[in-house]
C-alpha cells in the first residue's frame, strides 16, 4: 500500500497573513491570493491520465487553532491513496489520530501526530484536483 504519494502543503503561522503573502507575492513571485498560493503540476505516477496535482503554501493567521494540539507554528500536508485504509494501519501502528477524518469537494483529510508533537495533515485529494 502506498502512504505518502507527494508534499500537499506547507502551512505555517504568522501575524500578518496578508501583508506577508504580498512580500512573497511581490519579492518571489509566488501566485498569492487571499488562500496562498498553488503550484500545480502533473503527478508523474499518473502521466497517462495527465491528471494535474498541487501543492499549496498557505500562511495562517498567528492566533489559529488548525495546527492545534501541536504546540509548532507549522504543519505539513502531505498526499496519500486510500485514507480510509492508511488512517486505519496508522492507529494499529500505534500513531496517535487527531479528531476525525473529514471529506470535502476536493478530498478527504485526516489528521495524525507525530513523536516530536508535530500534527501532520494528510490529504486524498479528489482526481480532479483542488
Amino acid at each position: 500500500m502506498k502512504r505518502v504519494t507527494g508534499l500537499g502543503g506547507i502551512f505555517f503561522k504568522t501575524k500578518d497573513p496578508k501583508s506577508l503573502g504580498e512580500w512573497y507575492k511581490k519579492h518571489l513571485d509566488l501566485p498569492v491570493d487571499e488562500f496562498g498560493a498553488v503550484f500545480k503540476w502533473i503527478d508523474p505516477n499518473n502521466k497517462e491520465a495527465n491528471v494535474p496535482a498541487q501543492t499549496i503554501w498557505s500562511p495562517f493567521k498567528e492566533s489559529s487553532t488548525y495546527f492545534n494540539p501541536s504546540e509548532k507554528p507549522y504543519m505539513f500536508n502531505y498526499r496519500v491513496e486510500n485514507l480510509v485504509e492508511l488512517l486505519q494501519v496508522l492507529k494499529d501502528e500505534g500513531v496517535t489520530i487527531v479528531g476525525e477524518m473529514q471529506e470535502y469537494p476536493y478530498g478527504k483529510f485526516g489528521w495524525i501526530m507525530d513523536p516530536d508533537g508535530n500534527k501532520i495533515e494528510l490529504w486524498e485529494p479528489k482526481d480532479d484536483g483542488f
